[in-house]
């Protein structure tokens, strides 16, 4: 099973028409399920308090027996190849659960960031968080076909 938690709702319908587009397309290898978390307005508040209140919003979305990678700049870079081994490795000696984290604007706060078995960076650019979350997708379908023997354009 993979879960997807991001901060913050999809507005754009073609954003959601691409997420929901991929979604689709694994559930044929995988129970997919996307959690969105409602971000802070920081406008009154420190970015520290607002990584916080986003952090346990987030905690709280973790299925309790969940293996989590956090999409983090500190994190570790993986080839399309190399994600597909870590998911076949995550399914195979720690858990049938993966949660991948997508945080706020702002970061995590230091509890998500410890809660975490694995950072992933997923580029040295920065993409909007819409844009993340289909470029995830993608990667985990094509993770999928490729554990899979399938073909997929390179």
């Amino acid at each position: 099973m993979i879960q997807i938690v991001a901060v913050g709702k999809l507005k754009e319908k073609a954003t959601r028409a691409l997420v929901d587009e991929y979604a689709k397309r694994l559930t044929a290898y995988t129970k997919i399920e996307i959690t969105e978390v409602a971000d802070e307005p920081n406008s009154q508040l420190e970015d520290a308090r607002v990584k916080q209140i986003e952090g346990e919003r987030i905690l709280k979305a973790i299925k309790k027996d969940s293996y989590v990678v956090l999409l983090d700049l500190r994190g570790k870079e993986f080839t399309s190849e190399n994600l597909a081994r870590k998911i076949e490795e995550i399914n195979t000696y720690h858990s049938s659960s993966i949660t991948f984290i997508i945080g706020g604007s702002l970061g995590v706060s230091d509890e998500v960031r410890n809660r975490a078995d694995c950072l992933w960076k997923l580029s040295d650019l920065t993409f909007p968080h819409n844009l993340v979350r289909i470029v995830l997708l993608e990667q985990i379908y094509r993770s999928y076909k490729i554990l899979n023997n399938e073909p997929y354009h390179k």
